[in-house]
């Protein structure tokens, strides 16, 4: 018959502590490799990005705007032309790297 009582964790608590320090160990290495690592790096690309921005760049904004760059100000914003001659005044935080660059590779495969 199954005896229950052998997968049952031992309450007198006689694992062995090297194994368990190392499996949380191995646990936090796989939750760095796969969380922060890439979301650091994500946010290093956005950084550069959004640091290289300069007049006639065409942007998407996270809202979905699309717009060329028409002045980049000090203050950390920039001046976007949506239509000729219609301009909004928006944070450089706010524009999307995926979708941008999503544009612009659509823009040179035609």
């Amino acid at each position: 018959m199954f005896n229950a009582t052998l997968l049952m964790a031992n309450p007198q608590g006689g694992g062995n502590p090297t194994v368990s320090l190392l499996m949380m160990g191995m646990i936090i290495v796989v939750f760095w490799l796969f969380m922060i690592r890439p979301q650091a790096k994500k946010a290093k690309e956005q950084k550069k990005f959004i640091d290289n921005l300069q007049k006639g760049d065409k942007i998407v904004t996270i809202a979905g705007i699309h717009g060329t760059v028409n002045k980049v100000n000090e203050d950390g914003t920039l001046q976007i032309e949506v239509n000729p001659g219609s301009y909004l005044k928006i944070e450089k935080s706010a524009i999307s790297l995926e979708w941008t660059s999503a544009l612009n590779k659509a823009a040179a495969a035609k």
